[in-house]
């Protein structure tokens, strides 16, 4: 296991550590073991059926598109697609119909596996196991949306049934901020294979964090575990605040006990739920109503080389052809709105590719995957830009016209907007001119005091109406010095 040794910025030499166990519902038009829709927002508990609620004579028969999404998931994660078994895991909740989950036990689908987070960090995924989700319980009156306190409780079954990875790290994470990047990018790489939607705010991607402290090099401490966190910067404020409460806790001489505990946006504090229950308290034995699942080595390897491109490996992509970081903010944000092809298509008809990346990443937000906007119009609007015809305010104008347009030639909108390229004569008149309007910014600038020349080139953009390049201008700036 690596250490991962990052500076998790606790006190004492105590250090974090963290497993991540993330469900993740999949993308099927149907539920794991019956007919009924996996479908979000519907009626409460019309996507039912015998096999949802668990009605004598019931038998579940096991969707074949919701394995197939599932070994997509154990692929991109570089895991070991393995024959596997389901169990019954035991327990009583109003919202588990059958008193029993059906789930992967000691031999899961998807073994051994990594992920890679951005700057290098390797960590390691123990299993991506197949099973059901259950109903969804809401509680009414009290003002925490718990059990404890409420009037009444109601419950909704629509979502019992819908296939679920559970994704479950090695205790690799060090830091907060590690736990955020691996949730982001997870949820990234689910997305791209199209495995799921990935939306916690709609919980179907729901997150655990299992989180202990220690002194370097000890044994792992004892770790609680924090529920169904439903946001990746809340994630980060669990994890930091549990952490703080474990250590406050052994250093003022207690024992932290095992236990299953509740986060608290609101207080910004994990709260007890349970006593942490062991694999023995399930009571698992094998679903005796579900043969053995064995994909065959033919249709593993058709799913693996059916995987698109990795986000990773098209921030590599992107990064290289336009000459910056992979870790830029940039290419993360064009990357995870599926706009990277796009940007490299803009480049293939003779654009400007990092003018482009930044166009995109700025004006198209709103834009789908595929924008509306032609590849070539973008095109020739950094083709402008970097000839000096127009400056980069003067393309942000005419380019949140093409957008809003959907198209447009940024030669023809530029005109009628009054944009032409100034002479470098009448631009040297004006910066002399700005020289001598700002005598204690130009006497700053000269000893040295860079931020200075900011008054002088915003006097001389002041007089030009914002015509003139300001590359050019600092440019004659720095010659008169």
């Amino acid at each position: 296991m690596s250490e991962n040794n990052a500076d998790a910025g606790l006190p004492n030499g105590w250090q974090l550590v963290v497993g991540l166990e993330v469900h993740v519902e999949l993308a099927t038009k149907t539920k794991l073991f019956s007919a009924s829709p996996n479908r979000f927002g519907d009626e409460p508990n019309t996507n039912i059926d015998p096999v949802t609620l668990g009605l004598p004579g019931a038998l579940p028969v096991l969707n074949k598109f919701a394995v197939e999404l599932a070994m997509r998931v154990g692929l991109a994660l570089n895991c070991e697609v393995k024959p596997s078994t389901f169990h019954r895991k035991n327990y009583f909740y109003p919202d588990l119909s059958k008193a029993y989950q059906i789930s992967q036990y000691d031999q899961p689908l998807n073994v051994d596996g990594f992920l890679d987070l951005p700057g290098g960090v390797r960590i390691g995924i123990e299993r991506a196991h197949l099973e059901e989700d259950t109903g969804k319980s809401t509680h009414f009156g009290g003002n925490t949306g718990r059990i404890h306190g409420s009037d009444y409780s109601l419950i909704d079954f629509n979502r019992a049934g819908v296939p679920l990875v559970e994704i479950v790290s090695r205790p690799d994470i060090r830091t907060a901020e590690q736990a955020r990047q691996y949730v982001s990018e997870l949820r990234a790489i689910l997305v791209a294979i199209g495995a799921s939607d990935a939306r916690m705010e709609e919980g179907s991607m729901r997150c655990d964090a299992n989180v202990s402290v220690r002194k370097a090099g000890d044994p792992f401490g004892t770790r609680c575990e924090i529920k169904n966190v439903n946001s990746i910067k809340s994630l980060g404020r669990a994890i930091d605040y549990e952490a703080r409460r474990q250590i406050d806790i052994l250093e003022s001489g207690g024992v932290i006990r095992q236990e299953t505990r509740h986060w608290d946006d609101s207080d910004g504090r994990t709260h007890t739920l349970r006593t942490k229950e062991d694999a023995d308290d399930y009571r698992y034995f094998l679903e005796p109503d579900l043969v053995p699942l064995a994909p065959s080595k033919e249709w593993v390897e058709a799913v693996r080389l059916a995987l698109p491109m990795l986000p990773a490996a098209r921030r590599e992509r992107l990064a290289s052809a336009t000459g910056t970081s992979p870790e830029s903010e940039a290419v993360f944000v064009v990357v995870e709105r599926g706009q990277d092809d796009y940007v490299l298509a803009v480049g293939e008809v003779g654009g400007d590719l990092s003018r482009a990346l930044v166009h995109v990443q700025q004006a198209y937000a709103e834009e789908p995957s595929e924008p509306r906007v032609p590849a070539s119009d973008l095109a020739a609007l950094t083709r402008m830009e970097t000839a000096g015809q127009l400056t980069a305010t003067q393309a942000k104008a005419v380019l949140a016209d093409i957008v809003a347009a959907g198209g447009g030639d940024p030669a023809t909108i530029a005109a009628a907007k009054g944009f032409e390229a100034m002479d470098t004569s009448e631009v040297e008149k004006m910066v002399d001119d700005a020289i001598a309007a700002q005598p204690d910014a130009w006497a700053k600038y000269l000893a040295g005091e860079e931020k200075a020349v900011g008054a002088i080139v915003g006097a001389v953009m002041k007089a030009s109406k914002g015509k003139a390049d300001g590359k050019v201008v600092t440019a004659i700036i720095q010659s008169r010095r």
